[in-house]
């Protein structure tokens, strides 16, 4: 078996962390809400929200966690629908349920982006929110999105765990719905081991989400405003939901903070350095006439750190074939829906029940691969995995080629 590059490691935390980490160990000031004012979170929720252009952001254990914050700060009441695509992580639907909601799932097309069609067909009056999974990066219509929930009032919550510096039309994901929510764990662009963030320009929701996230008694008045903005529209906010909420203690801690507060700077490399690698290797990919990669929409420009692309004309033996067949060459390939108890695999998710038939969503599962392009790598390592995958699927099907003839 050959040895391909290291795909799993991050980029190393920026040495301007280690100087503030030392701080915060020697004197073990890891909580929050220790220090009367500017914590390391604090100050990353304002500088994180800054970047975004948002007015208020609350970071938060996990994204998971800042999902299920962003429900309980709507307000839904129990056993409301929540439409989610049938394409994300079990995380997701798991929000839902841990909101008391129920998750209501929208096929997904070949292209990994919601169905539209099924999208406004599901998004009935008893709808009272949207989560919009940017799954692996990969940007659904938001426009048709926004304007189908927008008529009806309905909140629209993005998961862009995966798109952090990806844009609309030029504008950031997860500015455009009414919450947005990032990841910090280590395969996201900003890395903190775990870690999450929501942003939003709601005085309402941010006040309810700070609350609920575990800041007990007065503890709201270290989170920080918009830099010169009038606070009372804040701090009113903050008045009328104080001790009206449940406290479900899913904050981040000042180590954590401290981790990822340097990266910030680092991001628009990052981004720029990811697009750029997944492009070389997408174009090397779709010269194979058994691999394609889906093309982005014409409004989205890309931030991706992971690449995915479709098998073409390959049975399930064949599939298997060309993961075995790639491992041997050096790279490791996932198919989403041929991993046994794949967590991005829609019908793993029993504790959902039966959502129905998605053929779109089951379709592209048994064929969609999925492979990680650190942003750190460089041509030759591009170069390696690219050649590698094409080999793959060439030895595979001239394989079934050979077999064929032979019979």
């Amino acid at each position: 078996m050959t040895l391909g590059p290291n795909v799993y490691d991050a980029e190393p935390i920026p040495e301007a962390a280690r100087a503030e980490i030392d701080r915060l160990l020697q004197s073990g000031d890891l909580f929050r809400y220790t220090a009367p004012q500017d914590a390391p979170v604090a100050l990353l929720e304002r500088e994180f929200a800054d970047m975004m252009g948002a007015k208020y952001a609350l970071a938060v254990a996990s994204c998971s966690a800042a999902l299920f914050i962003s429900l309980k700060a709507l307000g839904l009441p129990r056993d409301t629908k929540v439409l989610i695509p049938a394409f994300t992580f079990a995380a997701v639907p798991s929000s839902v349920v841990h909101a008391d909601c129920v998750p209501v799932l929208v096929d997904v097309m070949d292209n990994y982006r919601v169905n539209m069609d099924d999208f406004e067909t599901k998004l009935t009056d008893d709808v009272g929110a949207v989560i919009i999974s940017h799954m692996r990066g990969h940007t659904s219509d938001m426009d048709a999105i926004m304007a189908l929930c927008d008529a009806k009032g309905i909140p629209v919550v993005e998961d862009a765990a995966h798109s952090l510096g990806t844009l609309w039309h030029g504008e950031k994901i997860g500015k455009i719905g009414k919450i947005g929510c990032f990841s910090f764990q280590s395969y996201k662009m900003l890395n903190a081991g775990e870690g999450g963030i929501l942003i939003t320009d709601d005085a309402d929701i941010i006040a309810r989400a700070v609350i609920m996230s575990g800041a007990y008694e007065h503890n709201w008045k270290k989170h920080k405003g918009p830099h010169g903005d009038n606070t009372t529209e804040l701090e009113e906010a903050f008045g009328r939901w104080q001790n009206k909420l449940p406290l479900y203690n899913t904050r981040l801690s000042n180590l954590s903070a401290a981790v990822i507060r340097p990266q910030i700077p680092e991001l628009e490399r990052r981004v720029t350095d990811g697009l750029r690698n997944h492009d070389y290797v997408a174009a090397k990919l779709n010269e194979s006439p058994w691999i394609d990669v889906p093309a982005p929409l014409a409004a989205e420009t890309r931030a991706p750190d992971s690449i995915q692309f479709n098998l073409v004309d390959m049975t399930d033996d064949e599939t298997r074939a060309f993961m075995d067949a790639a491992k041997v060459r050096g790279v490791s390939v996932q198919v989403f829906g041929m991993h046994t108890d794949n967590a991005r695999a829609f019908w793993n998710w029993e504790f959902i029940g039966d959502q129905g038939p998605l053929p779109g969503t089951k379709k592209m599962l048994m064929r969609a691969c999925d492979t990680r392009l650190p942003v750190r790598l460089k041509k030759p390592e591009l170069d390696f995995i690219a050649n590698a995958l094409v080999a793959a699927a060439a030895d595979v099907k001239e394989a079934a080629s050979a077999s064929v003839a032979a019979q």
